[in-house]
């Protein structure tokens, strides 16, 4: 069935509209500053934006930046359990555009926290006399593929589904809803009209970025993400001397990680020592960056609230074992 597309094409998908998008806003108390060629490419996140897209497409290196800003402030989030609510945003937008040819355009906005790239457009990447949207569904499937194994990654990680979407114009748009397996909402849900492609992470139930193995335990089939986002740790693998799919497999056995340590001759202390103090810093980076309230209290006392909760974490062992 087609669903009616409501208030523009990319108007839910984008969390801080630009110049380049007729979306209505949601923000308020943002201020958005122009950014030039040479503050990107020596701002943090905008430098570390343009290597990943020059990895991704090595021809964007001779693409001009005929755009760029970044926009902080507190966003209005009509999801909110009392109908709105706040958070603080920090979002880097840059555009940039081929000198010559066909006029290849790719837009990337970027979470200035997290430093992920949360909406990718693609423009004019087909030739004017067979735009994009006159593909068949296969081989617009193939393109939006490809956009998103280049710029994330594992794309055949999930599952698909395409709609046409119903527009007040009567043009052609569709939309593309990457989800996690298991997952009802999409990770990546992209737009594709005319000759471009709108893709955003929406989230849905999407692995935290530095998550490497999911499943490390599950909660009813599906990965849990509370064990995955602490478990997945570096320093971890490191202590033990394991990689990250070889501690899945060894839980799937039925062990918990404290046992898994003990067979190393590591103690259970050691272990709750380098994953509390990866907690601990994260939050003590969030407080910092203002993404949640700063609660004033020292490391120490971090460490000491948190070792209750991490503590089930390290004893925990797979009820049934996981099959290979």
């Amino acid at each position: 069935m087609k669903k009616q597309l409501i208030g523009g094409i990319v108007a839910a998908a984008i969390l801080i509209p630009t110049a380049a998008f007729a979306a209505p806003p949601l923000i308020e108390m943002v201020t958005r500053k122009p950014m030039t060629t040479e503050q990107v490419k020596v701002d943090k996140v905008g430098k570390a934006t343009l290597e990943k897209l020059y990895s991704a497409f090595p021809e964007t290196k001779s693409f001009e930046i005929i755009d760029a800003s970044n926009a902080q402030g507190d966003v209005l989030n009509p999801a909110g359990s009392s109908g709105l609510s706040q958070m603080k945003v920090n979002q880097t937008s840059i555009i940039l555009q081929e000198k010559r040819g066909t006029g290849k355009k790719i837009t990337l906005h970027t979470n200035g926290i997290s430093g992920e790239i949360e909406h990718v457009d693609q423009e004019n990447w087909e030739p004017k006399e067979k735009p994009l949207i006159t593909l068949t569904d296969r081989e617009i499937k193939a393109k939006v593929d490809h956009l998103i194994d280049k710029m994330y990654g594992n794309v055949k990680a999930y599952e698909f589904a395409m709609e046409q979407m119903e527009n007040s114009n009567q043009q052609k748009t569709l939309m593309l809803n990457y989800s996690i397996k298991g997952s009802e909402s999409p990770f990546y849900q992209v737009m594709v009209h005319d000759n471009a492609i709108n893709l955003t992470r929406v989230g849905g139930e999407p692995a935290p970025s530095h998550i490497k193995v999911e499943g490390l335990f599950t909660r009813d089939g599906k990965p849990d993400y509370t064990y995955d986002s602490i478990l997945n740790d570096d320093k971890l693998f490191s202590l033990l001397k394991i990689s990250p799919t070889e501690l899945k497999e060894e839980l799937a056995k039925g062990k918990s990680v404290a046992d898994i340590a003990a067979s190393k001759n590591i103690s259970k202390q050691q272990v709750y020592e380098v994953i509390a103090n990866t907690q601990v810093e994260k939050q003590m980076e969030a407080e910092q960056n203002g993404v949640v309230p700063n609660n004033n209290r020292s490391k120490e006392q971090m460490l000491k609230d948190i070792e209750p909760k991490l503590l089930p974490v390290i004893e925990r062992k797979n009820e049934t074992p996981q099959k290979k």
